[in-house]
């Protein structure tokens, strides 16, 4: 039972947390929003890679969680297929990088990359998270998806590198290297 508990918590926190990211990125970055969700700085990317990162699968729930909350009830109101791919969209690509860099051998440790690995992971969920979204609005029948990609994938560039190198620089600060944590 603990260890339900334990993936509980983060799939609870991991919600939160990605709910507080929208939160925070709607009002410092609504003015230059290119569409619902696309903005050229979007810390909630980050904290889905972070998310996925620290609790893999318990993290993917987490987000498909609070996606669906945020798409169904802020995002899209009115389109609920939009609202339903949209969550799985969101959560699933996240995952799918943490997987390839799973598999790639790098291992999944914050602290442990370097920077340029770090870096490296963040564009690859980067370009992975829009591509996917913008097939599915391919497939929707959307016409003129290269601007709103390009907007996309600079934006959770832009918020994930932050998300990512703040939560390592934290790591950096409460852990230095070498101190013993028990």
């Amino acid at each position: 039972m603990p260890h339900f508990k334990l993936k509980l918590a983060m799939v609870a926190g991991t919600a939160t947390l990605f709910l507080a990211a929208i939160f925070l990125n709607e009002m410092l970055f609504t003015r230059l929003e290119f569409a619902p969700g696309i903005n050229p700085v979007y810390l909630p990317a980050g904290v889905r890679l972070l998310s996925v990162l620290l609790f893999a699968e318990a993290g993917a729930v987490g987000l498909l969680l609070a996606s669906w909350l945020i798409c169904f009830f802020y995002f899209f109101p009115n389109d609920p297929l939009r609202s339903f791919i949209g969550g799985i969209l969101a959560s699933l690509a996240p995952y799918l990088a943490y997987r390839v860099l799973l598999l790639s051998g790098v291992g999944a440790s914050l602290r442990g990359m370097s920077g340029q690995r770090l870096f490296c992971f963040a564009l690859l969920f980067s370009i992975m998270s829009p591509a996917m979204h913008h097939i599915w609005f391919a497939l929707m029948g959307h016409e003129d998806l290269w601007h709103g990609f390009l907007v996309m994938a600079i934006g959770d560039l832009a918020g994930t590198l932050i998300v990512l190198y703040g939560a390592r620089s934290a790591l950096n600060i409460l852990w230095p290297a070498g101190v013993s944590r028990r």
